[in-house]
């Protein structure tokens, strides 16, 4: 979805794996949300009110795009205050509009106004409600508008409905993950049933600072098309950050929060620096290539900078079976298909319980054994929890090699 050129980032065009200057303001201020008072007005001095306020209003247009718009372009004019400070803008919608510009709107029908403190808390802060230094005016007309076809009611109706949609996207009402995925167009649900698995084990962090890595970001080689379900993932985590990975250049789909950036998932050593600038994440999404090779090097390279609690996941396991694309249909263990190694990593939640091999080929998964805590396996769809994994197994004194029923002796039947 390309962004209008008042809304694009500062800096769509890096894609390299170093931060821009906008995912910098974009996490300070998410990250400043949580703070106290005087911690956050300090903060936002320090990073600019002018450059906050319109980084804000950049996020709130974007939320405003899930609300129902007036029928044409309807401006709203923003006025955002810290201490003696003023902030003004014009916020533009509906009609296909969606922008933000810089001073006061000419004969704007509707306004908002805010302190900006608590502005910033009602984008990225904790959950809760955040209105009370909020003012929403409508510009009445001076004579009675009844008939629905006067272009009175018309305008009045318009700015109603362009101020609601502001004040419902400030609201942060949850939409469920299905309902994102159809709105987004989003194959995770109806091509694909992955939603309710995700929504199982994302829902705990909803509401967190998420920062969320996902590989493929679909379209092809048009750099405008794609992100479907970044755009999803945005959405459903209102303070999270939101990467795309993909082979092909794909600057046209930056948004808000929303990062795409170019390269090779086969590559371990650029992996390895994109997710040392980037990361740590809290989710990593392996829906790219979906070759088993190029799967097990995203999870070598990857995992490690997966914060501890996070989820790795991998999508379209089916093609573990496919010949064509480095499957094996034959030996189901194969430890260089993405089941094979999903098995072995399985094994390796017990592996207090297991007496070390001897000799014979170590398996790749076994490195990983003591820093996973689950796998969850679902139907081309694999979820692996990143916990310590230490557990104690079975006292010691437990024979490990002796048929147990060999301990006791089965009391004698009296007649």
């Amino acid at each position: 979805m390309p962004t209008d050129a008042t809304t694009t980032l500062e800096n769509p065009g890096d894609t390299s794996p170093g931060a821009d200057p906008q995912t910098a303001l974009e996490t300070a201020l998410i990250r400043l949300a949580d703070r106290s008072d005087a911690e956050i007005a300090a903060g936002l001095a320090d990073l600019g009110l002018d450059r906050c306020a319109r980084a804000l209003l950049r996020e709130i247009v974007d939320r405003a795009r899930l609300f129902p718009e007036p029928p044409v372009a309807t401006a709203v004019e923003v006025r955002l205050r810290l201490g003696e400070e003023r902030s003004v803008y014009t916020v533009t919608l509906g009609g296909g509009a969606h922008k933000v510009t810089p001073g006061p709107a000419e004969a704007a029908r509707a306004r908002l106004a805010q302190d900006l403190l608590e502005f910033l808390r009602a984008v990225y802060g904790a959950p809760g409600r955040h209105d009370a230094t909020r003012e929403l005016h409508i510009t009445e007309p001076d004579r009675p508008v009844l008939d629905p076809a006067d272009p009175e009611h018309t305008e009045r109706a318009a700015a109603v409905t362009a101020l609601h949609q502001l004040a419902g996207a400030l609201a942060r009402p949850q939409r469920s993950l299905n309902e994102l995925a159809v709105h987004f167009r989003s194959d995770k649900w109806g091509g694909h049933w992955y939603t309710p698995h995700y929504d199982r084990y994302f829902a705990q962090l909803r509401e967190g600072v998420v920062n969320l890595l996902e590989i493929g970001i679909g379209g092809y080689d048009d750099p405008d098309q794609g992100g479907a379900s970044l755009r999803m993932w945005k959405h459903y985590f209102p303070r999270g950050l939101v990467h795309g990975l993909d082979v092909y250049e794909k600057r046209g789909i930056a948004e808000p929060r929303l990062f795409p950036l170019r390269g090779d998932q086969s590559d371990p050593a650029y992996l390895a620096g994109l997710a040392a600038e980037r990361g740590p994440f809290d989710i990593v999404i392996d829906d790219g290539s979906h070759l088993n090779e190029h799967v097990l090097t995203s999870f070598e390279a990857l995992f490690p900078h997966l914060r501890p609690g996070g989820l790795y996941v991998v999508e379209d396991t089916q093609t573990a079976y496919w010949t064509g694309w480095g499957g094996n249909d034959r030996d189901l263990n194969d430890p260089t298909t993405s089941m094979g190694f999903v098995k072995a990593l399985v094994d390796g939640l017990n592996h207090q319980e297991r007496t070390p091999a001897q000799d014979g080929p170590v398996s790749p998964a076994t490195r990983w054994e003591r820093g996973i805590g689950a796998v969850h396996v679902h139907h081309n769809l694999v979820v692996v929890e990143k916990r310590v994994n230490t557990e104690q197994g079975a006292p010691a004194w437990v024979p490990r090699d002796v048929d147990p029923r060999s301990w006791y002796t089965a009391p004698e039947r009296s007649e």
